[in-house]
């Protein structure tokens, strides 16, 4: 716990520090959108797109509560993001800056089975 608190000051002094990472939400979260993770975030990180969710890295304060949270298995701490995913720690520090935030549950996207684990799904992300 200390560690967090002394996480979240070093992000204040300095946005984005290298060393305090953010969670990130990746591809997997596109056209399921399940909202779980959202209802744990202690601070209110994420923000809500039409079929994907995004975490504002200088806002998370790396409770890690949200990953084991996610049905589809699409949050990852910022060092561990997928060598083929890296492109979402820049999208969702990107789309967190225009999206409303969300801090309560919703229903999932309603085809959000058929979606999960479907590769590829960068292209149908609608911002």
């Amino acid at each position: 716990m200390v560690g967090a608190w002394t996480t979240t000051y070093e992000r204040d002094a300095n946005p984005r520090q290298e060393t305090c990472m953010a969670f990130i939400v990746t591809e997997n979260c596109i056209r399921c959108k399940y909202t779980d993770c959202v209802e744990v975030c202690p601070v209110d990180c994420f923000y809500e797109g039409p079929n994907f969710l995004v975490i504002n890295p200088d806002e998370c304060i790396d409770c890690a509560l949200c990953e084991p949270e996610c049905p589809a298995e699409a949050i990852f701490s910022e060092d561990e993001v997928p060598e083929n995913q890296k492109e979402f720690i820049e999208l969702n520090a990107d789309l967190a800056e225009v999206w409303p935030n969300i801090s309560e549950k919703k229903d999932a996207m309603e085809d959000a089975e058929k979606w999960d684990g479907v590769d590829g799904k960068l292209e149908y992300l609608e911002q």
